[in-house]
């Protein structure tokens, strides 16, 4: 009964997160948007004492509940391993811990989290990674599927979908993903939980915690006729037959075991205090006294105290081609920002690129196609902003409301409409009024605070082509005179960013 709990509950936060990725109106997160903000890592990067408390209560409660059922790269993990469990039935076996790989892998990543190279780190965070893969790899299937729906509904007159672009985030974004999805994915079909035990920072975390629960699996070994059929089900491979033992520092608490041993020698009960064995890894003897717990003892703050430092430091689709069905429109492309724009609430660079884990889920929701994820070193997969596909509505928020880290926090229109997140730059060589000799003005028309007007190109001749003279002191780097000017390949305005916002 307990384990068709565990599944119930794991396949409604799967679909829940998977969703929330996948929705491009955003409608959903009023409903499911918690699911993001219990993530681990989000919630220590938003320093959200409440859920990172009720995370560790719940682990030291019940073990490492979270990695079987909320986090959803480890939910992904178990849908692998159960399609591999299909061809072979009873492959798994016990294995001693890599105890030096694992806390290896979680000191590098908090060096990073402390070197302000967050997007590095991200790289093996469990939500983040899980993040990429369904924003890159499920977004598109599902967009055009959309598509399909919007096109069958319009032929029957119905307006119960409506198309959306489909948007291709890149070709280094698209190869993390999918060298995220083959790394993780081959390794739970051949050998289950081996990412969340070995590389995954979260899950040695949570490993330190959970080897103190109050409720674990126990084997009781006058039931136990040694047959192996639960350490052969066992994708954490931590159950050691011949002593008797589970190591609960990589325990998911999925509770296979229990289901699987015909004897009923494993059951999920209260630790006993009188159990010699209760916090010894599997293949070991305790040895009685102090000599034998003192050097246990200072491994374990050591490890204990990483982990305070840890939770401390914490292809374009139905894209217009003809201008008028006249004229071929040549794709815009990025200009050179001597300083990336982040969006309104982000507060400046420092503050965004240390919370942001990259998830990607505020790309998800970008209405505009404003936000996508970086291809720089380091800032890889963090959101970075840019023009060519629309430019950032000033009463737009979505970002701000979805955020789980707070990398972006919670902002009002009215106070986005004040943030200046950059300024417009006007570029000579590019304007088509001096390069076309035309009439133009759209920035200045388009510009919602008003930052822009059309002066003459020579003062006190009337018939002069007039140009665009910015107020930088008014503008709030929104991006529609950039998006909207007509100049190709490069617009004749552009947006620098600032490192720190300001108030206008």
């Amino acid at each position: 009964m307990l384990r068709k709990i565990r599944i119930a509950a794991a396949l409604f936060c799967f679909v829940g997160v998977t969703l929330l990725f996948l929705d491009f109106t955003g409608t959903l997160h009023a409903w499911l948007g918690w699911l993001a903000e219990i993530q681990f890592l989000p919630a220590v990067l938003a320093v959200n004492a409440g859920v990172v408390a009720a995370l560790v209560v719940l682990t030291l409660l019940f073990g490492r509940v979270y990695c079987s059922v909320v986090c959803p790269l480890g939910v992904m993990q178990d849908l692998f391993a159960r399609m591999g469990r299909r061809q072979k039935k009873n492959r798994y076996a016990y294995s001693p811990a890599l105890t030096w790989l694992r806390y290896g892998v979680l000191a590098l990543f908090v060096v990073l989290l402390v070197a302000n190279m967050a997007a590095l780190a991200a790289l093996v965070a469990p939500y983040s990674a899980y993040g990429r893969i369904a924003q890159n790899l499920l977004a598109p299937l599902y967009a055009w599927g959309n598509n399909l729906l919007a096109l069958a509904a319009e032929r029957a007159d119905s307006y119960a979908f409506y198309t959306t672009e489909v948007l291709m985030k890149g070709a280094a974004t698209f190869a993390v993903a999918v060298v995220t999805l083959v790394v993780v994915g081959t390794l739970a079909w051949r050998n289950g939980r081996t990412w969340c035990n070995t590389i995954c920072p979260v899950g040695s975390v949570l490993g330190l915690l959970s080897k103190y629960s109050l409720f674990r699996p126990v084997i009781d070994p006058a039931k136990c006729t040694g047959c192996k059929l639960c350490a052969r089900n066992c994708k954490a491979a931590c159950i050691d037959v011949e002593h008797h033992a589970i190591d609960h520092n990589r325990c998911v608490v999925c509770l296979d075991c229990i289901d699987k041993c015909r004897q009923g020698a494993i059951v999920y009960e209260r630790r006993r205090k009188s159990d010699p064995a209760a916090c010894a890894e599997p293949g070991t003897r305790l040895r009685a006294g102090a000599e034998a717990g003192e050097p246990a003892d200072r491994s374990r703050r050591r490890f204990l105290g990483v982990a305070g430092l840890f939770v401390y430091a914490a292809a374009r689709a139905q894209e217009k081609k003809v201008d008028g069905g006249l004229a071929v429109l040549e794709r815009k492309r990025v200009p050179e920002r001597t300083t990336p724009l982040v969006p309104a609430g982000a507060q400046g660079i420092r503050h965004f690129t240390t919370h942001c884990t990259g998830c990607q889920l505020c790309v998800s929701v970008c209405p505009n196609g404003v936000l996508r994820p970086s291809g720089k070193l380091m800032t890889l997969m963090q959101p970075e902003m840019s023009y060519e596909r629309g430019h950032c509505r000033p009463e737009c928020t979505k970002c701000s409301e979805v955020c789980p880290t707070n990398a972006i926090l919670p902002i009002s229109r009215a106070e986005k409409s004040s943030v200046q997140i950059g300024h417009a730059v006007w570029v000579r060589a590019n304007c088509v009024p001096l390069t076309d000799g035309v009439d133009c003005g759209n920035c200045a028309r388009h510009c919602p605070v008003g930052a822009i007007r059309m002066v003459s190109s020579e003062p006190g001749k009337a018939d002069a082509p007039k140009i665009p003279a910015v107020n930088e002191e008014r503008c709030i780097g929104c991006g529609a005179c950039e998006h909207l000017c007509p100049a190709r390949p490069f617009s004749a305005i552009y947006v620098e960013g600032h490192r720190s916002h300001r108030t206008v």
